[in-house]
């Protein structure tokens, strides 16, 4: 466009200046060598004018017959590219529909000469496994797998597949080669944390936990129940190998995991298996003059004995403050049916299923309702329980 108006120009400058050369020819005198030229300035100015034109038809000429040789040569490949283009649509579309053997079958075939490999691929073995063809997904993970950037991808893509199959020790052994970190990616330590619970593979999960928290895998609150979870599983594991076991874990945990109830009943249970009952009921003692929780009730029901004198009257004391407290009731229940107190233990069960009206507390109440010969209030009892199942 711009060459084509500077001609233009070009010419009506020179229709413009045309009556005032005309009479005024000029004259031209070019030699080289042997060879001589003489002609006036206005054939010159044309000649030049028509050379330059044919050197410009030539340059088009060539330019074009490049083109058209090279386009032909090209033009299989092209070709192919455009069909793998329409393939691949193809069996996105039949993704989206869930018509797994049309997306396969696509998606193969884009794959070929698509300009994504790899997706094509990892789409097609996502088909194959909603079909259930294990070695056509498996063929279609080994070819994704040898282009670049895709290990990672293909790797976490055959864990999943491997924990809906049920082989979770196969996928442990490729979840081990991604070694899961601070730096690994969101999606490898979500799969780490699902295999290793499926695992109870409570020592690992926790050395994940700080890479969990850094990179806001879990919520705050989920992130605080699995970290307590850890830890009491990994308490409960060590009791059962040794007391030595037991005290390293348990100076394993930071001092504010040691305050958690759920950390601490789990420790005194453990003492408790190794004989320290003495330890583990004033450990208990001193977190229920706190703000005890329902771990923490719970462990004094289990560890309760009779000849616990002091700690019944530190529950006794502590009636007035928590009889609206169901984990409290529930303790109570507990420790009074072991010390035959059933009178008191049948108040206790009655308060715990006026707070919290669960059958299975519905059934303890009726269960000892009918110890204590109460056959009415034994049948009102299990009635209430079927209406609260």
């Amino acid at each position: 466009m711009i060459r084509a108006l500077v001609y233009l120009l070009i010419i009506l400058a020179g229709l413009c200046l045309s009556p005032f050369i005309v009479g005024k020819s000029g004259y031209v005198y070019i030699a080289f060598l042997d060879w001589q030229l003489e002609t006036t300035v206005a054939f010159a100015v044309i000649a030049m004018v028509v050379f330059y034109g044919v050197l410009q038809l030539l340059e088009w000429l060539l330019v074009g017959l490049l083109h058209i040789i090279l386009s032909s040569r090209y033009l299989p490949q092209r070709w192919r590219r455009n069909a793998a283009r329409k393939h691949t649509l193809v069996g996105a579309l039949a993704l989206a529909e869930e018509d797994w053997p049309a997306a396969e079958r696509a998606m193969r075939k884009g794959a070929e000469q698509g300009e994504i490999p790899a997706l094509n691929y990892l789409a097609a073995a996502r088909a194959a496994q909603y079909q259930q063809k294990i070695e056509a997904r498996d063929a279609y993970l080994e070819k994704a797998a040898t282009l670049p950037m895709a290990a990672t991808a293909v790797t976490t893509t055959r864990i999943r597949y491997f924990l809906r199959q049920g082989e979770v020790t196969a996928a442990r052994v490729l979840l081990d080669k991604l070694q899961p970190n601070s730096k690994s990616k969101v999606p490898v330590l979500k799969l780490a944390t699902e295999l290793y619970r499926l695992q109870q593979d409570w020592q690992s999960l926790k050395l994940l936990l700080p890479a969990l928290a850094k990179r806001k895998v879990l919520s705050d609150d989920e992130w605080q129940q699995l970290s307590i979870a850890v830890n009491v599983e990994l308490l409960r594991q060590a009791a059962n190998i040794s007391e030595q076991e037991l005290e390293k874990c348990w100076q394993w945990l930071s001092r504010a995991e040691r305050n958690e109830d759920a950390n601490l009943a789990a420790y005194a249970n453990g003492l408790n298996q190794h004989g320290k009952h003495d330890e583990a009921i004033k450990l208990l003692s001193k977190q229920l003059k706190k703000e005890a929780s329902a771990p923490v009730f719970e462990a004094t029901a289990d560890i309760w004995q009779t000849e616990d004198a002091d700690l019944m009257t530190l529950l006794q004391k502590l009636q007035p403050k928590l009889e609206n407290h169901a984990d409290y009731q529930l303790c109570m229940a507990r420790i009074y049916e072991r010390a035959r107190d059933f009178a008191a233990a049948k108040e206790a069960w009655q308060m715990l299923c006026k707070l919290l009206p669960k059958a299975q507390y519905w059934r303890s109440l009726a269960a000892l309702q009918e110890q204590l010969g109460d056959n009415g209030g034994a049948l009102a009892s299990y009635k209430q329980a079927v209406k609260n199942l």
